[in-house]
């Protein structure tokens, strides 16, 4: 067995992904669970992740013929105000329960950055249901949004169907601004749209449920002028978040990331649009990974001794004292 392995986690809304290798190559082996890390009173449960986590990485390590893991990378949803307990408690767990010696925690965020863009000043838009763009010049951290979808979010899969939504009921009260195909969508999706408020208010996945809606939009768009306006009105929401944390100069590259992205043109044509108008001075790039690969490429640079990112505590967080 091979002593010295890195293992790469990505802890977010649907469960735990997990990949372990040696640095400098790609992982040999993974590993996913579906439940997702409990959040409390101290924030992200420590014991709970580790619980799931162990036997995930045992079991990855073991197929990769691994005798040891030196160093961890830990990206969680929620770090930036959640993570007071992880960074208190789980580097020494890790250490004792396998030996690493080498660890890192980070936001979600920072982690699709780095697998979108790698080490390198930009900004990445990173959306599914909710929204957050992250960027970087290499000395700190910037981000925008993410404040959930009653604060903001705005841009994301449960912004556009909230507003696809409205425009429904809008041409349900035969309003300005209604559109009849969104309505036609949301009684297929829904039903009866006047039963709607009660069906939808209390749900704690109202999120998730707002979001699934955010492709009858962009299936409307191409014939639907109040749906291609949605679209356009996200576009530039998004172009607002990553304008606030690009870097001013230089050639800084910019990156989406996210399942939101996988609605295609009527998306992505009026962002591009908007990106252009708005950071002129930076280049568009497609993402060349998702936040697992971004853990794995901060576990490999941590374990060379070579990590260039800006450390923060809520955003990047290495142990003081764990590196070689």
């Amino acid at each position: 067995m091979t002593d010295g392995g890195y293992l790469a986690v990505d802890s977010g809304g649907s469960g735990l992904r997990v990949a372990v290798g040696v640095p400098g190559q790609a992982p040999v082996a993974r590993r996913e669970s579906r439940e997702p890390v409990r959040t409390g009173a101290r924030g992200i449960d420590p014991a709970h992740l580790l619980a799931e986590l162990l036997p995930l990485a045992s079991a990855a390590a073991a197929e990769a013929g691994l005798h040891g893991l030196d160093t961890a990378v830990v990206g969680a949803a929620g770090f930036a105000t959640l993570g007071d307990a992880l960074r208190a408690e789980l580097p020494g767990a890790l250490a004792r329960e396998l030996g690493v010696r080498r660890v890192a925690l980070a936001a979600d965020a920072v982690t699709a950055y780095v697998g979108a863009l790698g080490p390198r000043p930009g900004a990445v838009l990173a959306a599914g249901t909710g929204l957050i763009a992250v960027g970087t010049d290499l000395t700190g951290w910037r981000r925008a949004d993410g404040w959930g979808h009653l604060l903001g979010d705005c841009g994301s899969g449960a912004w556009i169907g909230r507003a696809g939504l409205e425009a429904a009921l809008r041409a349900h009260d035969g309003r300005d601004g209604g559109s009849a195909p969104l309505l036609a969508c949301a009684e297929e999706q829904f039903g009866p749209v006047h039963g709607l408020p009660g069906r939808l208010y209390p749900r704690s996945d109202r999120p998730a449920v707002l979001a699934s809606f955010a492709p009858r939009v962009a299936a409307c768009a191409a014939h639907d002028p109040v749906a291609a306006g949605i679209l356009r009105a996200a576009a530039r929401h998004m172009a607002d978040s990553a304008a606030a944390v690009c870097p001013a100069e230089g050639e800084p590259e910019v990156a989406f990331t996210g399942g939101l992205f996988g609605m295609g043109d009527p998306l992505l044509v009026p962002l591009r649009e908007e990106l252009a108008s708005r950071l002129p001075h930076a280049r568009q790039v497609p993402a060349e990974g998702d936040p697992l690969h971004g853990s794995v490429r901060i576990a490999t640079d941590l374990a060379a001794g070579r990590l260039t990112l800006p450390g923060e505590a809520t955003m990047l967080y290495v142990l003081p004292g764990q590196g070689d």
